[in-house]
Parts: structure tokens; C-alpha cells; sequence
């Protein structure tokens, strides 16, 4: 097939990269020629614009868009829209909230224009393994772009596929990354307590290559992470702040809104945002009162 890649950082350039390896024509376009330059050493044509992108694509057009979720998605695809006929089709393979993806995929219908989401999943090693792909959509336009999602996936059957109509795609993928959190969450405090326990002089990276074979806890993460720890035992030059992507609180805004407990996933979000407060008032406070009831030590801060 051919169609046009819109964002060509990590994620988009490498999925680019395999549709060409894959036998697809690939145009690709990036706000940054540093971008274009680089895919195109790949065999990605390039384009310098939206509309160049457009015009270099033949009826009926695809375009996948691979760029950051919000507003810079909501700029992209208002722009596009002007741009495209009755019959084009464009996927969403970022991590957009699927409310958002609905709105859209509204506007878009409104014009005769085809939207498609797709939750997608592999990360920086999706060049080499393939990606796993949670799409929605429209039964017959999922059907017609399957050559697409077969070649990014790990294989033509398996690692991809419908899961229902547009917006459960980026629902799934939104749980998917909820659940994400919560192991993350379990293999760091897991590998913490191991560490803590001093007097046995544990190696945490042999103990994850224990487990990665034969083990009910082995998985693909837990691969990364004794991949991490072979590297930096100590994660010495680490900051303890961990970012989140917005999903995991998708997940949990979701999760209330339907009655549904997730406890851990909800759990690991709030672990997430307790690593970037230094300066925590809140614990403070905890000491504050400690001393307050019962006389207890107020630990001073260090000058």
C-alpha cells in the first residue's frame, strides 16, 4: 500500500521504517528536516508540509498520524481536514484520550473523511519485534488497511486487531497502559525490598535473570528491568521523578466513572506523582502531628 506518516520521531519514524521494509510506499512529514533527512536514508520519501504530504498521496489517501496527544493531535487533523477528500482515511496511532478520539472521528464522518484509531504499543523496540495494535474503527475501513497492521505487527495474525467500533482503540490502549503502571509498580517495590535486605548482599540483576526463566512472574518487562539493572545496579544518576503519559489517569478518571475498583493501578498512579514532590508539605504536616500528639521527633532539615 502507500500512504503518508505524519510525525517522524522515535515511534513514528521506526514504524515507517518497517512499512518499508515491509513492501509499502511511505511518504513521511515532520515539522523538523532533521526528521525528513533521517527517514529518508530509510526509503522514505519525503514532504515538507502538510499539504505537500497531501499531494503526494494518491486517492483514496491514508495517513497515519504519530504525534503527541492533545493539542499538537487536534492541530494536526483540523489542518488535514481542509486538505482531504471524500474517501481518505486517517489513523491515529498516538495515545489520544478516546473522548477525543470520538469528537473527531464526529467531525471527520461529517465530511466523508474515514478515522481510525489505533492504540499502539512497542516502543522504541517495535522496529525489530513489531508493535501490538488495538484498532478501532469501521468493520470495512479496519479490513481495507489490514496489509498495514499486518506488516507492523509481530506477525500478519497475531499482535493486532479490531476490538470494536472508533475510539475503542485508543480505550483499550488507555487500559493497557493503566495495567502497565501497575506491574511497573510491583517489579519496583519487589526489587526494592530484595535491596533493602542488606545482610544477604542480594544481586538484583541475577535475580532477575532467575526469574525470567520458568518463573510465574517472567514477562517482556521484567526482561527490560534486569536489562536496566545489569546496566546500573545502584541506578546511580537516576533522579527518583517518574513522568506519566496522562493514561493512567484516563484509566482511573474511567474506573470511577463506572463503578469499577483498580485499586493498584490507582495505587501506582499516586506513586507516580508522590516521586516529583521534593519539598513534600504533606509529609511535614504528618510530622507535625506526630509531635503534636505524642511528643515525637521532628527530624530537621538538612542545611
Amino acid at each position: 500500500m502507500e500512504l503518508g506518516m505524519v510525525g517522524l520521531g522515535k515511534m513514528g519514524a521506526n514504524m515507517a521504517e518497517r512499512l518499508v521494509q515491509g513492501g509499502h510506499r511511505v511518504t513521511g512529514f515532520d515539522p523538523s528536516a532533521d526528521a525528513r533527512r533521517a527517514v529518508a536514508a530509510k526509503g522514505v520519501a519525503g514532504a515538507d508540509s502538510l499539504e505537500a504530504l497531501v499531494k503526494a498521496l494518491p486517492a483514496p489517501r491514508v495517513l497515519w498520524l504519530m504525534v503527541p496527544a492533545g493539542k499538537i493531535t487536534d492541530d494536526t487533523v483540523n489542518a488535514l481536514l481542509p486538505l482531504l477528500a471524500q474517501g481518505d482515511t486517517v489513523i491515529d496511532g498516538g495515545n489520544s484520550n478516546y473522548r477525543d478520539t470520538l469528537r473527531r472521528a464526529a467531525l471527520y464522518a461529517e465530511h466523508g473523511l474515514g478515522y481510525v484509531d489505533c492504540g499502539t504499543s512497542g516502543g522504541v523496540w517495535g522496529l525489530k519485534e513489531g508493535y501490538s495494535m488495538m484498532v478501532g474503527g469501521d468493520a470495512k475501513a479496519v479490513e481495507a488497511l489490514r496489509p498495514i497492521f499486518q506488516t507492523l505487527a509481530p506477525a500478519a495474525e497475531q499482535g493486532w486487531g479490531r476490538v470494536g467500533p472508533v475510539g475503542s482503540g485508543h480505550f483499550t490502549k488507555m487500559v493497557h497502559n493503566g495495567i502497565e503502571y501497575g506491574l511497573m509498580q510491583a517489579y519496583a517495590e519487589g526489587f526494592s525490598i530484595l535491596g533493602h535486605k542488606k545482610e544477604f548482599g542480594l544481586d538484583l540483576h541475577q535475580i532477575g535473570e532467575i526469574w525470567r526463566y520458568g518463573s510465574v512472574v517472567r514477562s517482556w518487562l521484567l526482561d527490560l528491568t534486569t536489562d536496566a539493572l545489569g546496566k546500573n545496579p545502584a541506578m546511580d544518576g537516576i533522579a527518583p521523578y517518574v513522568a506519566d503519559s496522562g493514561e493512567g489517569r484516563w484509566t482511573v478518571d474511567e474506573a470511577i466513572e463506572l463503578d469499577v475498583p483498580a485499586p493498584i493501578i490507582t495505587a501506582s498512579l499516586i506513586e507516580r506523582l508522590r516521586s516529583r514532590d521534593t519539598d513534600s508539605f504533606s509529609d511535614k504536616l504528618l510530622a507535625a502531628m506526630r509531635n503534636e500528639f505524642g511528643g515525637h521527633a521532628i527530624k530537621g532539615e538538612a542545611k
